[in-house]
């Protein structure tokens, strides 16, 4: 009996990376590869399946729902497949762990606890991930995650790792211009910089102040919390964040705009696939971190 014939792996590692990312450019810098290479491959599985798997809209990629349908069939198996691979190599003596972390929690909060968990188990090696869409790679690139989200993901294991207050830091110099009530009116004409991913926080502070829909004042983005410190402190803005964030900075430059208590929508959360916590430097990290108190 002549058995069937299945498509380049490499090909189904593209599709299931463009799957999890949403984005053809982001799948391509995922696998180091140039987007026209990631195009062939995709093309290749499409001509492959004789379907159409991708609705394609600029850098963005959409299943169909035959694409979502061979999305479902063949995700889990090549995650199976890449953990069976993962324990045939290296050293079975070595434990390792790919883990998203923000940069600010990172920094702050985990690494200078990591020599704790090193001296409870010094066969556990982690990898650090710094960038965007963590939740999009899990299972792929990533065994687990630590990110701010607003509500949880019924479909992960979440453990929610802190609560949070929203506060409005500045250059010391700024906080005193500004004074110590909120003046909606002299707010209104403040540049302010914010975290692209956690804009929930701006509207709290908002409706906190009285900033309301009257006013429009000038919003610049940023990807990455120590940026936003430091352009906070460089008077370029008045940044949203954690109040926490500016605590563990020990930045004497910065201070706080106001004596608020804004309750933040988002918290830090540990995430993985259910199924993760099978493996065991998950299972280690996951409950050493519980316990840690970060």
């Amino acid at each position: 009996m002549l058995s069937r014939r299945l498509p380049p792996l490499r090909s189904l590692e593209a599709f299931v990376r463009i799957s999890r990312l949403g984005s053809a450019k982001a799948a391509a810098e995922e696998l180091a590869i140039s987007p026209s290479a990631l195009s062939r491959r995709l093309t290749a599985l499409e001509e492959f399946t004789g379907k159409k798997l991708f609705n394609r809209k600029h850098q963005a990629m959409a299943l169909t729902d035959e694409g979502q349908s061979l999305f479902d069939a063949v995700a889990p198996i090549l995650d199976d497949l890449a953990e069976e691979i993962g324990k045939q190599m290296a050293d079975s003596k070595i434990m390792r762990l790919r883990l998203g972390v923000m940069q600010l929690f990172g920094g702050q909060r985990l690494v200078p606890r990591l020599p704790e968990l090193r001296r409870l188990y010094p066969t556990l090696h982690i990898d650090l991930d710094s960038s965007a869409n963590p939740i999009a790679k899990l299972g792929d690139t990533l065994d687990a995650a630590i990110t701010l989200m607003a509500e949880p993901d019924s479909k992960l294991h979440c453990v929610r790792l802190d609560h949070n207050f929203v506060h409005a830091i500045a250059s010391k110099e700024l906080v005193a211009q500004l004074g110590d009530t909120p003046d909606p009116e002299l707010l209104s004409k403040q540049s302010f910089v914010l975290h692209s991913e956690m804009m929930l926080s701006f509207d709290a502070w908002r409706k906190a102040t009285g900033l309301d829909q009257r006013y429009n004042p000038t919003v610049d983005h940023y990807d990455s919390g120590p940026l936003l410190l430091e352009a906070a402190a460089q008077g370029l803005g008045i940044a949203i964040m954690h109040g926490d964030h500016l605590a563990r900075s020990n930045d004497e430059r910065l201070a706080t705009l106001y004596d608020l208590e804004v309750q933040s929508p988002y918290s830090y959360w540990f995430v993985c696939k259910p199924r993760a916590l099978e493996s065991r430097p998950v299972r280690i990290f996951h409950d050493w971190l519980i316990n840690a108190n970060l």
